[in-house]
């Protein structure tokens, strides 16, 4: 794939810093990442190679303080990550996101200093973690969760099961949604710290996915498993509250990561009508060529600019929740749309896995999935417009 300047995200958008580092990110994501992209997908497996350059290149703690041994940076620049590594492998972008945007904005807001001590280093550095929260009979209705925690004095009893869990494979710390008393509802709802080492805990079943199909989505089983008080996050049944607010800036990442996905097939589809001739010419003369390569710039930077706006909000402490929404409601919509148009313009060799743009739809179509649903989203958005 040759790099399209055009094609680029307006330099304006960015300070010198962020355009340094998504500069550096491309390089890395195009260096160590792609060369793998196309086995990692055949055998749905991450190379571990890669997440352990990840690791040295800092981008597993991007807001992580530098004490910590992270970067210290912003939830900004963890988006450019997201979207840089998703124009390559929509993989690994997630991977990257769940790290950043969930599991350790989790940390960094509710963890007691103890924690961040003890978990922050690690995941900067080593361990990934996971975000557990979805079960077989809970997915938009987050809170009708089954997963059961008992008190047993020093510590809480789990049993039960969670589903759909990114990074489930790899994860070596996870934050656990169970409830402690089910007659109080969701304010029954309580956040755990579980390490995989913990007695009772285990990885199951590894889904086989239609798209990224590299990133690990897989089955928790806690049979008896034994979690330490000191390891509740937040406070015990407010584990909701966690919930929301972690999700809320999560979304603001898959719209990163559909950007990238998104940012990739347009690239390729650009640079193939250029090289590909019918009737005598690169069919990039056409005009009916021509108007669907303007759609898709704008709709991508339509997207583009959602997701950098909610971001950006959300570094400037102020209300970012319907910005986010919708940047996850229209980035992940727009990906879909642009990386079909982009089979389109491929015509009979887009619908191969010689090229990589059907790779590109298959990843997007997760984003109007996970992290809430298009209608969560739509429903976010009325709410917030009907309460003004």
């Amino acid at each position: 794939m040759s790099d399209t300047t055009n094609a680029r995200p307006a330099l304006t958008m960015l300070s010198e810093d962020e355009t340094a580092f998504r500069d550096a990110v491309r390089a890395f994501a195009e260096s160590e990442i792609k060369p793998h992209v196309t086995h990692m997908d055949e055998k749905a497996e991450l190379n571990p190679e890669i997440l352990k350059k990840l690791f040295e290149m800092g981008l597993m703690g991007i807001e992580t303080p530098e004490k910590w041994g992270g970067a210290g940076s912003t939830f900004t620049m963890a988006c450019l990550a997201v979207e840089e590594i998703g124009r390559v492998d929509g993989s690994v972008s997630v991977l990257v996101d769940v790290q950043n945007t969930l599991t350790t904005n989790a940390f960094l807001k509710w963890g007691t200093e103890a924690q961040k001590e003890k978990y922050l280093g690690k995941m900067a550095s080593e361990w990934v973690g996971a975000y557990a929260l979805s079960e077989s009979s809970s997915g938009s209705d987050a809170f009708a969760l089954k997963l059961k925690a008992e008190d047993k004095g020093d510590k809480f009893v789990l049993n039960g099961s969670k589903l759909w869990i990114t990074n489930g494979k790899e994860a070596n710390v996870f934050i656990v949604f169970a409830n402690i008393d089910h007659s109080k509802g969701y304010k029954g709802i309580t956040a755990f710290i579980v390490e995989k080492s913990f007695p009772g805990f285990k990885v199951g079943k590894k889904e086989d996915k239609l798209g990224i199909r590299a990133s690990s989505t897989t089955e928790l089983l806690f049979e008896n498993c034994e979690v330490p008080k000191a390891n509740v996050l937040g406070e015990v049944g407010k584990g909701y509250k966690i919930a929301i607010e972690t999700l809320n800036e999560g979304r603001i990442g898959i719209g990163a990561q559909m950007i990238g996905i998104a940012q990739g097939a347009y690239e390729a589809a650009l640079a193939y009508v250029k090289g590909r001739e019918q009737f005598g010419k690169p069919i990039a003369h056409f005009q009916g060529v021509q108007f669907q390569l303007a759609e898709m710039r704008t709709e991508l930077e339509a997207a583009r600019l959602m997701v950098y706006n909610a971001a950006r909000l959300k570094d400037a402490g102020q209300d970012f929740i319907e910005s986010a929404a919708m940047a996850k409601l229209y980035a992940s919509r727009a990906a879909e749309k642009i990386t079909s148009k982009a089979i389109d313009l491929f015509g009979g060799n887009g619908f191969t896995k010689e090229y990589p743009v059907e790779k590109f739809w298959r990843d997007a179509k997760i984003g109007q999935i996970y992290e809430g649903t298009t209608n969560m989203q739509l429903q976010t958005i009325a709410k917030m417009e009907l309460d003004k």
